[in-house]
């Protein structure tokens, strides 16, 4: 990350969901445009080889379903009573500005690096945006066990009530060990509390025609300087979760999602393998 941005991962992933909205027919599965109003990219960002909207699909893909299924578990626990959102590695994510039907209902917290934030929060009030009270944001390293849960309690949060954690695009650069103690600190939250966290499958378990992308990832990851460094089975993570002290925890796969977010629809859009979420809740 250079000093002051957000990381070249960020940036992408906002302008991908951007992306979705203009090239991938209706229905949409997330609607988000403030994320490509907060990356301000330069012009012909479109024409870039890693926008390429064919190339692309799978990752845009991916990038709105395991988004909108974190977002459709927020408000599931919102409608089940007081509740609050931990973005661990929060990045450009924009729920708080686009999801203010929420608002009151949960207290949301965006973990993520000082210089990363403190460029949000310019950008915020440049385009407009407040900051309401029930959005906090939590200057922290949360590779470092236990830190980031030290500096949530320090901004507010309440560990008597039940969390919706999302690690989104986390694990994979991080290693074995830093995942499991982000686990067990999330594990130590209040009962009824749930992570959602998207984990990388190893290579050998994509379809062959998945492969390449996945190797383009890791090049670019490792030209970036942010290689990845984590890669699980489903039965791995799940077993990592259950060491960790979860009492329920299971694996959502992109055929999972696909059937959730993507069936039918016109223009033949799905997920790839290779990207798949843990559900886990204490």
């Amino acid at each position: 990350m250079a000093e002051g941005k957000p990381d070249n991962t960020a940036v992408r992933t906002a302008l991908w969901r951007a992306l979705h909205l203009e090239v991938d027919a209706p229905p949409h599965v997330l609607a988000d445009r403030v994320g490509l109003q907060l990356a301000m990219p330069e012009d012909g960002w479109r024409d870039r080889p890693d926008m390429d909207p064919r190339i692309t699909a799978g990752f845009r893909a991916s990038i709105v379903a395991r988004a909108r299924y974190i977002e459709d578990v927020v408000q599931e626990a919102a409608a089940a009573g007081d509740v609050q959102y931990v973005i661990l590695g929060a990045g450009l994510d924009t729920f708080a500005q686009r999801r203010t039907d929420l608002a009151g209902r949960v207290r949301v917290f965006e973990v993520d690096q000082p210089g990363t934030q403190e460029w949000k929060r310019r950008r915020l009030a440049e385009l407009g945006y407040p900051v309401p009270d029930w959005l906090r944001f939590v200057r922290s390293d949360f590779e470092a066990a236990g830190g980031w849960r030290q500096d949530l309690l320090g901004a507010g949060f309440d560990p008597a009530v039940p969390a919706v954690v999302a690690s989104a695009g986390v694990s994979m650069y991080l290693t074995r060990e830093a995942n499991a103690a982000t686990l067990r600190e999330i594990a130590r939250m209040a009962r009824g509390t749930t992570v959602v966290m998207s984990f990388l499958l190893p290579v050998e378990l994509l379809a062959t025609e998945d492969r390449p992308g996945l190797e383009i990832s890791q090049r670019r990851t490792a030209a970036a300087g942010t290689p990845f460094r984590s890669f699980f089975t489903p039965d791995e993570i799940v077993a990592l979760a259950r060491e960790a002290g979860f009492a329920a925890a299971r694996h959502v796969s992109p055929a999972d999602q696909n059937a959730r977010y993507f069936a039918g629809r016109p223009d033949g859009l799905h997920l790839p393998t290779g990207e798949d979420l843990l559900v886990a809740t204490t």
